[in-house]
């Protein structure tokens, strides 16, 4: 009865009321000026990511070309820490890639463009905020001179969007939303498992081994502790929940990751290992996608 009062709002009343939620829970978890995590830039050969934590776990991402200075922002869901952040790296902000439309994803997205003039807002569905280039699986375009391929993975949402980068030299990132956490994977909101399994295993999974990856939220020491008890012997697992409390307790971020180590730590990407497919009594890497998915919705860490 509740989600049909909220759904009827006017849509500016229901950003609203989303807003404050997100926010309410962001200062019950970090308090009113506090972040859940250290702001760091990640320096790649063609590029640099600074890392922007928003809200109570999200992260926003700044993508640097070091050629030409141009930049452009991943979910900007807090504006003013961008327009901070842009001030600071005396950088052009000229593009945003939505991964989806999810208010502490694209909730920034119109406030943004008040504050930076022709502002290109990417994604690949029509209920993201202020969208001005819809893209499909595929698409191509540039920052500065590093070229950005868009990939479509539906499922969390259906117009889910992951964006993968790459320079003049091979030194690969991918910015993955809600589709693939370090050691874990969104939930099937719009999707179903084999939707799933083609994102994480065929489309993600096919990527460089070494490609970073930069996900959507601070959720790795959890997912890790789901990952031991599907995998209790793990010890590449077991080493990485030691890595994280160390990160964690600097209050420095878990991120990037990279696809090995996913292939390695994350049981969602792990679906075709016997001792995933074991641990859920199944024989289809597809099944034991769609059991996990249950299993970790219901999980307590």
């Amino acid at each position: 009865m509740f989600n049909a009062m909220y759904r009827a709002c006017p849509s500016w009343l229901e950003n609203t009321l989303t807003s404050l939620y997100f926010r309410a829970k962001s200062i019950s978890t970090n308090g009113f000026y506090a972040r859940h995590c250290n702001s760091i830039i990640i320096n790649q050969d063609n590029m640099k990511v600074q890392i922007l934590p928003a809200l109570q776990d999200n992260y926003m991402y700044l993508i640097i070309d070091e050629a030409s200075q141009e930049a452009a922002i991943v979910d900007p869901v807090d504006p003013d820490s961008v327009a901070c952040a842009v001030q600071q790296n005396n950088v052009c902000l000229t593009k945003v890639l939505t991964t989806h439309h999810h208010w502490d994803h694209a909730g920034g997205n119109a406030n943004l463009c008040k504050k930076f003039n022709n502002l290109q807002v990417y994604g690949g569905d029509d209920r993201i905020e202020a969208l001005t280039c819809k893209v499909k699986h595929n698409d191509t375009f540039n920052i500065g001179k590093l070229q950005v391929r868009c990939l479509a993975t539906p499922c969390h949402t259906s117009g889910h969007i992951c964006y993968y980068i790459t320079g003049d030299q091979e030194s690969p990132a991918v910015f993955t939303g809600d589709t693939l956490f370090a050691g874990g994977c969104g939930r099937f909101f719009e999707g179903t498992a084999e939707q799933m399994y083609k994102a994480l295993i065929e489309i993600l999974g096919s990527l460089p081994n070494e490609t970073k990856v930069y996900c959507g939220h601070e959720y790795t020491g959890n997912n890790l502790k789901f990952g031991k008890h599907v995998e209790p012997e793990n010890e590449a697992i077991r080493q990485k929940i030691e890595w994280v409390r160390i990160q964690r307790e600097k209050n420095n971020p878990t991120v990037p990751s990279t696809i090995q180590e996913e292939k390695f730590t994350n049981p969602f990407m792990r679906v075709h290992e016997q001792s995933v497919m074991d641990h859920t009594e199944q024989k289809d890497p597809i099944q034991t996608m769609a059991f996990l998915r249950r299993e970790k919705d219901n999980f307590k860490a």
